[in-house]
């Protein structure tokens, strides 16, 4: 396959070369062979696929909420080419037989895919370190969905686990102790949309994150471990993680939504850790552009609309993310707010770097040719409806998006858009391709 007039972040116009799963070539004015399939970038913005470090697709245990193929698609449909799954699901991912039976649903994926272990009292390392770890973690020293928080001694004795295999550990990082908990106390509201989930923010405090990101990475300065603070919510925390040595993660919904918009969200804005004030965001997002943010990740956790329609209190936290993670940064790109390479970066080269994953993340020859195709000039309203994962709703659902019209995984076809004559996605042609996702560790 040849692909011709493509435009690199760099501003470069090259064409590109694939030679089965893996980029040949990438240079100006390419000569394609007879019989090759070539396909005319027209000029359109090329990109490597990017990695998703940070995703719960819900299987085994909670396939009412999402499938691996479901959650696949809706990445593929978002320019999302690699995912990284955390291990609370039902059963948790903490023994080396609860892997193999999440490993088994996985092959389902349409996108390549790695699996993380658990940390529980009750996990088998010896065994859950025999499988392909991508990772250690989401390690939670706070409980969230799945209850597995857990304290900071069997914290130490994980981490020193992961250090010896090479294993990065992602850290769910919240003190508990530092919770507000007269915030229980106040009026709720209704359910919903109706719930003041305002209070969710005041009750997980910004203090909390900070100081529990403090106490990881001193554990892992003392172990040796290779520290990464997931889902990063508040200036202090990151700049926290940095003197501490960790990498840092944020989140689309960190970075583009504020405790303004919870009360039209509700409870469809409730995750964990809560969104901040607009003032925090403000500087999250200055981290984000200024290279001290090391990537973006979506913490991609879908629950129904019945399960959200529930009081404060009582809904599960956590929102999907997967499909519009890549289309709401290209906005931002396309608006002049940060750069295309440090998009790039954010989610392609630097999850790639952190994971070990040396195939992905870059657009050069002798990686695997995962790539994704954009018009920044067509931007489309993001709509719940519209996407492809099974709970069908967004908490970003009005703002705008530059969504891929072609998504390749090691050289396959995996999702193609023709865009329509109107602004309105649902009136785009898709296809899905028939492609078989990989765990990134064999």
């Amino acid at each position: 396959m040849l692909i011709t007039n493509a435009k690199l972040v760099d501003d470069r116009t090259v064409d590109v070369r694939i030679s089965g799963e893996q980029i040949e070539a990438v240079e100006a004015d390419l000569e394609s062979a007879d019989g090759q399939q070539v396909i005319d970038a027209d000029g359109k913005l090329l990109l490597p696929g990017a990695i998703d470090a940070h995703v719960h697709f819900r299987e085994p245990g909670y396939s009412h909420k999402e499938t691996w193929k479901t959650a696949t698609k809706s990445a593929a449909a978002g320019g999302v080419t690699t995912v990284v799954d955390m291990p609370n699901t039902d059963p948790p991912t903490t023994t080396g037989a609860n892997f193999e039976t999440k490993a088994e649903l996985a092959e389902k994926a349409v996108v390549d895919y790695g699996i993380n272990g658990g940390v529980t009292g009750e996990w088998d390392p010896d065994s859950l370190f025999e499988q392909p770890l991508c990772a250690l973690g989401e390690v939670f020293l706070a409980d969230s969905t799945g209850e597995m928080g857990i304290a900071t001694d069997l914290f130490a004795k994980a981490t020193r686990r992961a250090a010896a295999a090479g294993l990065t550990v992602t850290v769910h990082a919240e003190d508990e102790t530092l919770f507000d908990a007269s915030r229980r106390e106040a009026d709720a509201g209704g359910v919903g949309r109706e719930a003041n989930a305002d209070l969710w923010s005041g009750y997980r405090t910004a203090e909390a994150e900070a100081a529990m990101i403090e106490q990881a990475t001193n554990v892992g300065q003392q172990t040796g471990a290779s520290i990464h603070i997931a889902h990063t919510s508040t200036p202090e925390g990151i700049d926290a993680a940095v003197a501490g040595g960790a990498t840092i993660e944020v989140c689309p919904h960190h970075l583009y939504l504020s405790r303004d918009d919870l009360e039209v969200l509700g409870t469809y804005g409730r995750m964990n850790p809560p969104l901040r004030s607009e003032k925090r965001r403000k500087e999250v997002f200055e981290r984000v552009v200024d290279g001290t943010v090391d990537i973006i990740a979506t913490d991609h956790a879908p629950h129904t609309h019945e399960e959200k329609q529930q009081g404060l209190w009582e809904a599960p936290s956590g929102v999907p993310g997967v499909e519009t993670m890549v289309p709401l940064l290209l906005e931002s790109a396309r608006q002049g707010e940060i750069g295309y390479e440090r998009v790039q970066q954010l989610v392609c080269e630097n999850p790639a770097r952190i994971f070990g994953l040396d195939s992905k993340g870059r657009l050069e020859a002798g990686y695997d040719a995962d790539l994704t195709l954009f018009d920044p000039q067509k931007t489309r309203e993001i709509r719940g409806a519209d996407t492809h994962t099974q709970c069908e709703w967004t908490p970003f659902e009005g703002r705008l998006g530059v969504f891929p019209e072609l998504t390749m995984v090691r050289g396959e076809v995996v999702y193609e858009r023709t865009p329509a004559d109107s602004d309105d996605r649902s009136a785009d042609s898709e296809q899905f391709g028939d492609v078989q996702g990989r765990n990134v560790r064999k």
